[in-house]
């Protein structure tokens, strides 16, 4: 999510012609663009990052479910 914020960023700055990003060349843009989309389209999937973060989050869920009901008692 850093990266697709750092892209909005650029694209901006790069639009408005701020400060010293006015000189920026868009083909760097596209490259982090380019970049973004490999990253989650297939390094994310191929590393399982993906799954990672989908376990975690059903592990937090589970946890909660599970004090929710001992504490009841």
């Amino acid at each position: 999510m850093p990266m697709i914020l750092l892209i909005l960023a650029l694209c901006g700055l790069r639009y408005f012609e701020v400060w010293k990003f006015a000189l920026l060349s868009w083909w760097w843009i596209i490259g982090l663009m380019v970049f973004a989309f490999v990253w989650f389209e297939f390094l994310e999937p191929m590393l399982g990052l993906d799954k990672r973060k989908a376990h975690d989050e059903d592990e937090k869920r589970r946890k909660a479910r599970v004090k929710q009901n001992f504490d009841k008692k």
